[in-house]
């Protein structure tokens, strides 16, 4: 069982020195668990408030999770949507802060809840327009005292960063990543509004929770998995809701049942507080304890209960009808998430698909009988499911796929794989555990997954040691027993989805962001004094080493100290603007053999020796960059440069990986997301963009498959850069490196470039693709070919946190908050990555169809008039300094952010040069910069939608339109 710690006399002395006030020194025990590689520590409060622990130094910042037991799993069936919509209403405040009189507000609050409670049980819908505008009009009255995004601004006192949240079936999680020496003024305002909040600025968030909705109703993935849900757990909220919620739901909100549901599970005793990073237990403890330990517990605790869902013994299917491409689900139901099986389902999909050697794998995707197939496992509180996933070739039926994901799993009921890739996923699974560590969110997130899914945290430990001990006979037993008939087949098709009613657009009059009123709460926290966190920026004199190789490759290199884990990276400097054959290659590569091993041995020992490997390509670099086990990196080096070398061309392969390329590119211009980025790019750049600069399909097709091999043979024969972090020597990775290679004399010439040029906006002019879609993308940009300056860098950066970049800033406050224009907006002045390229300027939102020209209207409104604010500029640049000063650049990252600054031309970090420079940057020298660069500049309208469902008139007002066609976007 766990181990009982208490906290040492040496450890409250302290506390009480740095005066830890109003709490009771005392013995505080905590959990834990030997040999846990996280030394992980779990406090429980006297009100029964979880706290995980787990100490990393590796920067001065610490990863914050709270997480509530409590989900969409809850919500009352008359108000699904209700813990998302709660988690958004966390953010607008307590009686402390996001109010400048909360007793002249608390009226108006309780009146527009009593008027929603009436207004949800109105059906006509000329009374409920009347209602609405009762509504709206005590909102305007309310609003006076509201202080929108208060919250980000206490977060961005402090230096936080990553400011969110999130809902799912059993979980409502806050995050935050806070300089390590804000812990009190972080749990101070989370103690309070966990404890003390207030529902305010109810129906503009109402409207961006309507945006999310509308987005999801273009996402096919999002149908499927409800779908899903729906087949495995008919009778469970699981199956029955979903988190978002249903639209007539939205559309008759109660504030009233978001109360009472939060007063029955934001209780200390359903809550975990977890953290991860560069802190001390003890300080940290009783820093929590000042602000929670008064928080009362619930005593009467529950939660719904649900009766065990039917049993199926013969397949459930249904159909989802969207513009995506088709592919299928197949799902079976497990146990629970701190079940034991969930250990051997998450080492059966790996069985099945690893991306590399799994059944799936080597069956379906290298011989290409399908476009791809996968596997996924997915472990809730009630329950846990896996599912497969299958995507047609051309000219495949969904029916044949289901088919050939089914035989997968009959080769893995029958034990018809390699006795060695049990093993080899094992040490896969314990090398990715470990390399994670280094991260603070994957610590903080087990924490969260523990918590909800009720997981003895001995177990989560054990985890490892048990999966260890799975032998073949077991899995072979278990997938006997599992995999029966009782799954559950979501189809995705094809079509035009006519179920989908979107949320309408109410009347709402914008509320005053009243950003000339701050609380008293805030004023305290920006000016609560603490130790500063000196910054500790890259010292490329000393932080790294740089030589030269045998071979005269330059050779960045630093030294792991702390594991055997290495990152080796060869750079040539031209990519895909010069010669783009070698990305190419490495997709043709993954499917050939050799004289003496075929393509599945190949993998079959890359996995065994726990080494992974890629080659690609951006706009300007070639990259060859493998991890993994340094001890077996140089049997890992040298097969991959045996296969480059003898890969033995097949020309039946070749045209199959085409076909699979032309089918997926078809499929890419089905998708929105997909869409935009095109359309983006061609705006940016014009015919010849990133998205356009590909092989043709006859390219392809005449191309001889020897060309691509011979481009990757070719590559070692180019200068390139080698970056080196590992336990090893630099002596013997040079020794390596000359050993594995065998190079010209000569270097070979870098090819020609052909730069990706942004085009210039002299005048205004507006580009329509077509998505038919109940939400519109928007772009608006701007290019005058500015070049970069270094000196600006501080003051550009700067520009972007208080304009258009965060939650705090004007953008989200003006768009989103003020007028619920959109779910997400924002704006950015870009600046280069590599010295020859130019600035630019662009705003983004997401809007309902008919919020189009107000969202063009207000973007012009802050762009041609910036708002001028003191408070919020010095919030920005607070954040910013803070943010600087706890950042960190460690290991890999050092040589990377060489090569990054040797790009722009600098010998020292980009960071260290705008921390620097930021004190002296004052809020007029953002309005001058804004005024010169984006006020009244003429732009390139980016639209993505349905034309026919936005005003057209209104746009050709504003400049000529051109219609674009997606063939012309995506270049095919």
């Amino acid at each position: 069982m766990f181990k009982q710690h208490s906290f040492s006399k040496l450890g409250m002395s302290l506390l009480l020195l740095l005066g830890v006030v109003g709490m009771k020194a005392q013995t505080r025990t905590y959990e834990s668990v030997p040999n846990d590689p996280m030394k992980t520590r779990i406090y429980t409060l006297d009100n029964g408030l979880k706290i995980y622990i787990s100490v990393n130094k590796d920067k001065p910042r610490i990863q914050t999770y709270i997480a509530v037991r409590t989900g969409s799993r809850n919500d009352p069936a008359e108000t699904t949507g209700l813990a998302h919509y709660l988690e958004h209403i966390m953010f607008k405040g307590t009686d402390k802060f996001g109010t400048s009189n909360y007793a002249a507000e608390k009226p108006y609050l309780k009146q527009i809840e009593n008027l929603y409670e009436e207004y949800r049980h109105i059906t006509d819908p000329e009374k409920r327009k009347v209602w609405y505008h009762k509504i709206d009009s005590v909102s305007q009255l309310a609003a006076q005292y509201n202080i929108p995004n208060e919250y980000d601004k206490l977060m961005a006192a402090i230096g936080s960063q990553g400011t969110n949240a999130y809902t799912s079936n059993d979980v409502t999680c806050y995050v935050e990543n806070i300089p390590s020496n804000e812990i009190d003024s972080w749990a101070r305002v989370q103690a309070d509004r966990f404890q003390n909040l207030v529902v305010r600025g109810f129906h503009t968030e109402l409207e961006a929770v309507y945006e999310e909705y509308n987005m999801g109703l273009t996402s096919d993935n999002r149908k499927m998995f409800t779908g899903l849900m729906s087949k495995l757990f008919p009778s469970h909220p699981y199956g029955t809701q979903t988190t978002i919620g249903r639209g007539e739901h939205l559309k008759n909100p109660s504030i009233t049942n978001i109360m009472n549901y939060y007063h029955r599970y934001y209780v200390p005793n359903n809550i975990a507080i977890c953290m991860a990073g560069d802190l001390d237990p003890d300080q940290t403890v009783a820093i929590l304890e000042k602000y929670f330990g008064s928080w009362k517990k619930k005593e009467n605790l529950s939660a719904p209960q649900y009766g065990p869902q039917p049993k199926y013994t013969e397949p459930v299917d249904t159909t989802i009808v969207g513009q995506e491409a088709e592919y299928l689900y197949l799902g079976w139901r497990a146990e629970k998430g701190n079940s034991l099986q969930c250990d051997t389902l998450s080492i059966i999909s790996d069985l099945l698909s690893n991306g590399r050697v799994g059944i799936y794998d080597l069956d379906l995707n290298q011989t290409m009988k399908v476009q791809s197939a996968g596997t996924g496992f997915s472990d809730l509180a009630d329950y846990s499911m896996f599912i497969a996933v299958g995507t047609p070739k051309k000219g495949q039926t969904l029916k044949e796929v289901q088919a050939l994901l089914l035989s997968g799993i009959e080769k893995l009921k029958k034990g018809d794989f390699s006795d060695d890739l049990l093993p080899s996923i094992i040490n896969n699974y314990k090398r990715s555990y470990y390399q994670r560590l280094d991260n603070n969110q994957f610590r903080g997130k087990a924490f969260v997954n523990s918590f909800i899914n009720n997981i003895d945290w001995k177990q989560e430990v054990g985890k490892i040691d048990r999966i260890s001990k799975i032998s073949k006979a077991d899995i072979v037993a278990f997938a006997n027993r599992f995999f029966d008939n009782g799954y559950a087949a979501i189809y995705k098709v094809q079509g035009t989805d006519n179920s989908i009613q979107k949320v309408d657009k109410p009347k709402i009059t914008p509320i005053p962001t009243n950003n000339d009123k701050h609380s008293d709460f805030l004023k305290e926290i920006v000016n609560h004094k603490v130790t500063p966190i000196q910054p500790s920026f890259v010292n490329f004199k000393k932080d790294l080493t740089k030589a030269t190789t045998k071979k005269g490759w330059p050779i960045l290199y630093k030294q792991n100290t702390q594991d055997d884990l290495f990152t080796l990276y060869l750079s040539i400097p031209f990519g895909e603007e010069s010669d783009m054959l070698p990305g190419y290659a490495k997709m043709y590569l993954d499917y050939l053999g050799t004289d003496k091993m075929t393509n599945a041995q190949i993998k079959q020992e890359l996995y065994k020796l726990a080494c992974d490997y890629n080659i690609g390509q951006t706009k300007d670099e070639t990259y060859f960059v493998m991890n993994g086990l340094n001890e077996n990196l140089p049997k890992a080096l040298s097969l991959i440069n045996y296969v480059i070398e003898n890969a033995k061309v097949d020309k039946k392969a070749y045209d199959a990986a085409v076909d699979l390329m032309i089918k997926a590119r078809k499929d890419s211009k089905l998708d929105q997301e997909e869409n935009f980025n095109a359309l983006f790019d061609y705006g940016m750049y014009g015919t010849y963009s990133p998205t356009r600069n590909i092989l043709s399909e006859q390219q392809l097709k005449s191309m001889d498959p020897q060309k691509l091999l011979n481009s990757l043979k070719g590559l070692k024969n180019y200068k390139q850069t080698v970056l080196y972090y590992g336990p090893s020597t630099l002596k013997d990775i040079d020794k390596l490196l000359a050993k594995t290679f065998k190079t010209n004399k000569k270097f070979t010439p870098l090819p020609q470039e052909k730069r990706y040029t942004l085009q210039e906006t002299p005048k205004n002019e507006i580009l329509i693709a077509p998505y038919d879609a109940k939400n519109t993308y928007l772009v608006q940009f701007h290019n005058e070919n500015k070049d970069w300056n270094a000196n600006d860098a501080a003051k550009i950066t700067l520009f972007n946190e208080y304009f258009g970049g965060g939650m705090n800033a004007i953008v989200f406050q003006e768009m989103r908050e003020a007028r619920a224009l959109a779910y997400s907006a924002s704006a950015r002045y870009r600046t280069p990555a590599r010295l020859g390229d130019k600035e630019s300027f662009f705003t983004y939102i997401i809007t309902q169809n008919d919020k189009m020209m107000d969202c063009i209207t207000q973007f012009n409104e802050l762009l041609n008039n910036v708002p001028v604010r003191e408070a919020n500029f010095n919030l920005a640049k607070q954040n910013l300094l803070k943010s600087l000063a706890s950042s960190r650049t460690t290991k890999f990252s050092i040589l990377s952010s060489y090569m990054a600054a040797q790009k722009l031309g600098l010998d020292c970090s980009l960071g260290e040069k705008i921390y620097n420079d930021l004190p002296n940057v004052k809020l007029q020298d953002l309005i001058d910069f804004e005024k010169a660069n984006m006020a009244n500049k003429p732009c390139k309208y980016l639209i993505l939608g349905n034309e026919k469902e936005l005003d057209m008139k209104a746009l050709e007002k504003i400049a000529p339109i051109k219609r674009v066609t997606t063939e012309e976007i995506f270049g095919y």
